[in-house]
């Protein structure tokens, strides 16, 4: 539940004069009153502390007091690039029925003009087809799910990863109940402990955590630009239409799928927007708007929070920043690309190159100190000052032509 709807609830019993009672929500396992119990007096609120504790409270992937496998994070043997020559799974397609058929031919005739493709829908919209789709996962891809959570390719929206997450935010499969099935693939071994764990840290872990930063932050975090950020959304964003190709790639099957992996959206859309300037509350209005999963008590976090940087660190404690090494390295989106990742200037130059090095010096008063982003700052200060000026106007000619 968002406020928007929390509002409305509220607002029942004096609109219809009739008593209303609103329930727990039990799509949890952590409640309001649990998560600020928790982050009370904290100097700082991370998500690794806050899912130990849920992992200790739902016991899973728990050996009595300690972690199974004697570590509680396995992230580290989760960014393997992907390789063509691998068989992927592919996810369920569900045909629309009567219902379904009858909204996509309503949403074709009243919103022709819009970002996306209805005709392409194959959601289940059952739980008894969404139950479909978790055995699916938990047999065909969570096996290699950790290896390649964080793997890009050209073509291939889905990968290994689960597509579950519109029926867990919608009520039709019940998180708990998916992470113990999870766990007991991993117990039967059928699925190695950094595909089990990284998917159960998704689930118990972020999902809980930006739900509860969500309450926390209250609502004038929609507001926060602590960047500083100004610029416009680019009309790429609705349209696809961009020589990037992570970009171009990465719209594409939004527009197609209403879906976009994890690292899709922090590292390409999001990471974009992140060096260009962007609006974040436009950046957040999109992410809200184009994907089949997104609520706003999930998305704005992850929006403005991990994404963009613009809560200033109280959810994540460094910008997810990258150049177009980092897309290369977990891609083969920069081989289809017309722009050139090794080049930082001129005509063929990754744009992505240019634009980190344009915010890191933008943002310099406000990251220097930050302890995760030294690095970057020591790499920035090595730099002969012809260099950084040439970084810093290739940087805005490009920018200047997102208009």
């Amino acid at each position: 539940m968002d406020r928007r709807l929390k509002a409305m609830l509220d607002s029942w019993a004096d609109r219809f004069d009739v008593p209303v009672e609103v329930r727990a929500d039990d799509r949890f396992l952590c409640d309001h009153a649990e998560f600020e119990s928790w982050a009370k007096d904290r100097k700082q609120l991370r998500m690794e502390y806050f899912y130990r504790d849920m992992r200790r409270k739902s016991k899973l992937l728990m050996d009595g007091d300690a972690p199974a496998g004697g570590q509680w994070n396995f992230d580290a043997e989760n960014r393997k690039p992907a390789k063509r020559d691998l068989a992927m799974p592919q996810p369920l397609h569900f045909a629309p029925d009567d219902i379904t058929q009858d909204v996509i031919h309503m949403v074709e005739a009243k919103f022709a003009t819009n970002m996306g493709q209805a005709a392409k829908f194959g959601f289940a919209v059952t739980r008894a087809d969404a139950l479909k789709q978790q055995a699916y996962f938990l047999k065909h891809a969570l096996p290699s799910f950790g290896d390649y959570q964080d793997a890009m390719l050209t073509g291939e929206p889905f990968l290994w990863h689960s597509i579950l997450s519109p029926y867990i935010n919608t009520g039709l499969l019940d998180p708990l109940e998916l992470c113990r099935a999870v766990e007991a693939q991993y117990q039967a071994g059928k699925v190695p402990i950094n595909a089990a764990e990284g998917f159960i840290r998704q689930v118990i872990g972020w999902r809980e955590y930006v739900r509860g930063i969500y309450w926390h932050a209250g609502p004038e975090y929609v507001e926060s630009n602590a960047l500083g950020a100004e610029r416009p959304l680019p009309e790429f964003y609705w349209t696809g239409k961009t020589d990037m190709h992570c970009l171009s790639q990465t719209v594409d099957q939004t527009i197609a799928y209403s879906y976009a992996h994890h690292i899709q959206r922090l590292m390409i859309t999001g990471n974009f927007a992140l060096l260009a300037g962007i609006n974040p509350v436009d950046v957040h209005r999109w992410y809200l708007a184009v994907y089949a999963d997104a609520y706003e008590w999930v998305e704005l976090p992850n929006s403005l929070g991990m994404s963009q940087f613009a809560d200033g660190g109280m959810l994540a404690s460094k910008p997810y920043a990258a150049s177009g090494a980092y897309i290369n390295r977990m891609s083969d989106y920069c081989s289809n690309c017309r722009y050139d990742v090794k080049q930082k200037t001129g005509p063929k130059a990754c744009p992505f190159n240019a634009l980190y090095w344009e915010f890191i010096a933008r943002n310099e008063d406000k990251l220097r100190k930050n302890p995760r982003m030294a690095m970057p700052y020591k790499n920035w200060d090595r730099m002969a000052e012809a260099d950084k000026v040439a970084l810093r106007r290739q940087a805005q000619q490009f920018l200047e032509t997102l208009g």
